[in-house]
């Protein structure tokens, strides 16, 4: 069975910086596309960045882009997405996917964590 288990969220000030991060487990996923998605409050769940099975591609939202970094150790099954200059904006659950497809990997995903909620203060 395939699980996926995010942490690193958590209460911070606009300007701060978080590292999200997500274990794998359950089957390889060198040769999967992952990514992380959010969903803010009274919001339908967006896309915020993603990464081929090699960590050879990345794409990002553009409300994201030059703020934040996906990247994965396929030895250790994780993927890690680090956020810098957050902003009030960025307060979202954010949700650990694997097994995505379609254009960039926006999706549909087959396998999602439980997320992990990061809030921004102002």
């Amino acid at each position: 069975q395939v699980r996926l288990v995010e942490s690193g969220g958590g209460l911070v000030q606009a300007g701060d910086s978080l590292r999200l991060s997500c274990a794998a487990s359950g089957r390889t996923f060198s040769i999967d596309a992952m990514g992380w998605f959010r969903q803010a409050p009274g919001k339908e769940r967006e896309f915020v960045a993603t990464i081929s099975g090699s960590g050879r591609y990345t794409y990002y939202a553009d409300s994201v882009k030059g703020r934040f970094t996906i990247s994965r150790n396929n030895a250790k099954n994780t993927v890690s997405l680090q956020m810098n200059s957050l902003k009030p904006e960025d307060t979202a659950v954010y949700y650990c996917a694997t097994g995505c497809s379609g254009d960039y990997y926006r999706g549909p995903c087959d396998y999602w964590g439980q997320g992990t909620q990061v809030t921004v203060s102002s």
